[in-house]
């Protein structure tokens, strides 16, 4: 242990083995008496109390306290038996909850006494200020095989058959420790198959029958859910066990599935509500009854995972009380029979499963029922006879079925909140919603109705709702009117008759969420005008007629987007109140195929738009220019927000920025001052891409991409006076000095009349740079960079990975500024056609 680091704490699930570790950290202490003096090792275990803890601790250091009954004079005898052993360790095993270390008497110091501690909670470990915290995590399949080999006695030798079933017991332990070590002491010497097949399958009925690994595993699972202590956040434990072994709960998704369930109290807000949700979960990561992950694809993103063990744990809590059936993700092709549907089913799971069919006799008498889950299936039909005894039912989830038609007992669920029915593009009707006056949550998206359901303006508790429908043909007037309670609103399609009114939408004033299509200028202003008393914290707001599916992707890590596609943005000349009025907190701002667009100046409410962060111009054929710095102020367009831009397919693109260069003036203060990204495509009529006066605008640019522009010959243009050269000249050197300290990327492909990144006499000064990529720039003979010396000779910058280059005969032909850059630069590169 390092002499700053005073407290260490050790977590994990239940099982996985942290007292093992921290006996493996209390023997080598021991074994090497140098480090320290003493080693104590006190076991805490659930039935803490101060006093008891200080009769241990009492104990092992031969001290007595029978007659001192005050706390703090008991915690003062203790602090100065502890302090008189200098180079100690005390070991806390097992420790439950938090408690103030002073109030027992443990002091921990520098050149004293020092704590390590072992929990199930990370919380534990951070109020209790552990400087450093190790998860203790599960064994790798090698691991735990190794682990369990070495229990179940390796002087056995069991056969290749009884061998690979053994395999999948100890898989059944899902790595971890106590499980493997307890199951494999049961099945010592056996070598029977029929007994170890046995045994498999009653692991994975999680029906199991040895008392051992009753107590000794599943015992210390139920502790950690015991010891949640709130019974809201026990459900939310119980309830993941609904989905299949192994699956990825999406953070949100989960939450949003916690509100339905009623798990998270009403509140003033969705935000409110969804911050209720994240710290249950961090709750339940904490106590290591969940895992977190990340799921890389499309988009990094926080998600959830069950631990197998805990969630047979869960299973075996809800055959009891509350009464679960869940029998999802195991392959059903006929739903359970009647006998299974009991009177005393709160919660039915059925998703991800193969069950295409309900028999009409089917009609399962289950009065409790609150939460019926069939999602993931290959449903065609449901019989009308099945929800007549689900009078109770409050959450109905029939997502990504193959349902052409619901059945009309549906209409009289007078108890539903939650209705999904998401990709279930075959439903082309939905019954009659007038009675679900109840309902809070409903979910269309990517069904195949093309009209609004009947009733749906009875719908008044409705916080919810999710029309993003493909076939969806119109709205009708006032179909949100009545809808005042509205939170979460998605109205998303691209259809000529579909029209989302704008101010019809401006009168939910609960709404935190607003994704919509609205059709035409005049209505697009309108609701943008709403916006300024007000409006959803989270909003996408399209206009034009597009495919949604081509949304960009990239939108998606922002909260307030605008797109523009195939659409006028403005019908007057002189940029007045007919022109585009876009929100002044908009982040995110995509443009494509708005042939009556010029240059980002011309949208003149851009300059109230400090928050914008990142903006596409795509496929806009009249774009000449991006921004234009002309003497006139009333046309100077900063950016200095931007950290992202990116140009592509712009025809007659000819200037990244319009100067109006008799006045020789550089960019106005502030111009693209945030910039990080620059990606420029497929533009054919650009020949010079950054003027030398913009780059000293551009300090925290990180990549810049330029690719397939036919005509483009230089980068950073030659330039145009002679105050600009002095400007960027290394006084004394006669060299221009182009500085672009953050940039770590540079990409450039397929520019066939590229000549020069900058002029012959300028360099760039790149500390940060760590990725070149340079492929079919034939013409191009000099890499300008300018290299760090080292006792008077250019070294690589330490910065540097890579450098990809291709074709190699090109690399083998550049020209140096240096007769050793080439070498030093050599071993970084490689010559392939693609990334």
């Amino acid at each position: 242990m390092q002499d700053e680091v005073l407290i260490i704490g050790i977590y994990g699930m239940g099982g996985v083995g942290k007292t093992t570790l921290v006996t493996h950290i209390h023997n080598k202490l021991i074994e090497n008496p140098n480090t320290f003096d003493q080693v104590f090792w006190i076991t805490v275990s659930q039935d803490f109390s101060i006093h008891k803890l200080q009769n241990d601790i009492a104990k092992i250091l031969h001290l007595d306290l029978s007659n001192v009954d005050d706390e703090k004079k008991r915690a003062a005898k203790l602090a100065q038996a502890l302090m008189r052993r200098q180079q100690s360790v005390l070991i806390l095993d097992d420790v439950w909850n938090h408690f103030v270390l002073e109030k027992v008497g443990i002091p921990v110091r520098v050149n004293g006494c020092k704590l390590i501690l072992t929990t199930r909670s990370l919380d534990v470990c951070r109020r209790m200020g552990c400087q450093v915290t190790v998860k203790a995590e599960p064994l790798s399949k090698e691991e735990a095989w190794s682990l369990f080999l070495e229990k179940v006695g390796n002087e056995i030798s069991l056969s290749p058959e009884v061998k690979d079933i053994a395999r999948s017991v100890a898989k059944e332990c899902a790595g971890l420790p106590l499980a493997i070590t307890v199951l494999a002491g049961s099945m010592r010497e056996v070598d029977d198959i029929c007994e170890w097949r046995n045994a498999l399958e009653i692991l994975k009925e999680s029906k199991l029958g040895q008392d051992d690994m009753e107590t000794e595993v599943f015992q210390v699972l139920r502790f950690s859910y015991w010891s949640l202590n709130d019974s809201k956040v026990q459900h939310c434990f119980l309830y993941c066990s609904l989905y299949p072994e192994d699956y990825k709960f999406k953070r949100e998704e989960l939450i949003e599935r916690f509100i339905d369930e009623g798990f998270i109290d009403r509140m003033k807000s969705r935000q409110v509500e969804f911050d209720r949700g994240h710290t249950i979960l961090n709750k339940l990561e904490n106590s290591c009854l969940l895992e977190g992950l990340i799921d890389d694809f499309p988009n990094e993103e926080k998600c959830i995972k069950m631990h197998d063990l805990v969630r047979d744990t869960a299973l075996q809590i809800v055959i009891v009380s509350p009464r679960f059936m869940v029998e999802a993700g195991v392959g059903l092709e006929d739903i359970p029979d009647d006998e299974k549907w009991t009177k005393d089913l709160e919660k039915v799971s059925l998703m991800h499963n193969k069950i295409s069919e309900i028999p009409s006799s089917l009609s399962p008498r289950c009065p409790k029922l609150s939460t019926l889950m069939l999602q993931h299936n290959s449903l065609r039909r449901i019989p009308d006879s099945f929800f007549w005894h689900m009078h109770g039912l409050e959450v109905l989830d029939l997502s990504y079925n193959g349902i052409e038609y619901l059945p009309n007992s549906l209409s009289h669920l007078e108890n539903l909140t939650s209705l999904l029915l998401r990709e279930c593009d075959k439903t082309e009707h939905v019954p009659s919603l007038a009675k679900l006056s109840a309902l809070r949550r409903l979910d269309l998206w990517h069904t195949g109705i093309s009209e609004v359901p009947n009733g749906m303006e009875m719908l008044v508790n409705l916080r919810y709702l999710n029309l993003y429908a493909p076939n969806l043909k119109m709205l009708p007037v006032g179909t949100f009117t009545k809808l005042s309670h509205l939170q979460y609103l998605v109205v998303y399609r691209s259809s000529e008759t579909l029209k989302v009114n704008g101010e019809e939408v401006a009168h939910l004033k609960r709404l935190e969420t607003f994704s919509g299509q609205l059709s035409e200028l005049q209505n697009f202003n309108a609701y943008v005008k709403s916006l300024k008393v007000g409006g959803p914290s989270n909003y996408l707001l399209q206009m034009g007629l597009d495919d949604p599916d081509v949304t960009p992707i990239e939108s998606d890590t922002f909260d307030k987007r605008v797109i523009l596609k195939r659409c006028i943005l403005s019908t007057s000349r002189d940029g007045g109140e007919d022109s585009l009025l876009l929100p002044e907190d908009i982040e995110f701002l995509y443009i494509q195929e708005c042939n009556d667009v010029r240059s980002l100046c011309g949208i003149s409410s851009l300059k109230n738009a400090n928050n914008l962060k990142a903006c596409v111009i795509k496929k806009c054929n009249r774009v000449e220019h991006v921004l234009s710095h002309y003497s006139s102020p009333s046309s100077i367009l900063t950016l200095q927000s931007l950290e992202s831009l990116r140009l592509a397919f712009l025809q007659n693109l000819s200037d990244f920025i319009r100067c109006d260069r008799a006045l020789s003036q550089s960019p106005p203060s502030g111009t693209l001052a945030c910039l990080k990204e620059f990606r420029i495509y497929n533009c054919p009529n650009i020949k010079k891409l950054f003027m030398p006066r913009l780059l000293m605008c551009l300090q925290n640019l990180e990549e810049i991409h330029v690719e397939d522009c036919r005509q483009i010959e230089e980068i950073v243009a030659a330039a145009s006076d002679e105050n600009e050269v002095e400007e960027n000249k290394n006084k004394g050197l006669g060299t221009t000095l182009f500085t672009l300290p953050k940039l770590r990327c540079l990409q450039l492909w397929d520019l066939p009349q590229l000549k020069s990144i900058c002029n012959d006499n300028a360099v760039l000064v790149c500390d940060s740079l760590q990725e070149i990529i340079v492929r079919y720039c034939r013409k191009l003979k000099r890499i300008p960079l300018s290299l760090p010396l080292l006792d008077g000779q250019p070294s690589p910058h330490p910065s540097l990975q890579i450098i990809k280059a291709f074709p190699e005969q090109w690399w083998e032909s550049l020209e140096w500024d240096h007769p050793n850059a080439k070498n030093l630069l050599q071993p970084f590169c490689q010559f392939t056609r693609y990334v």
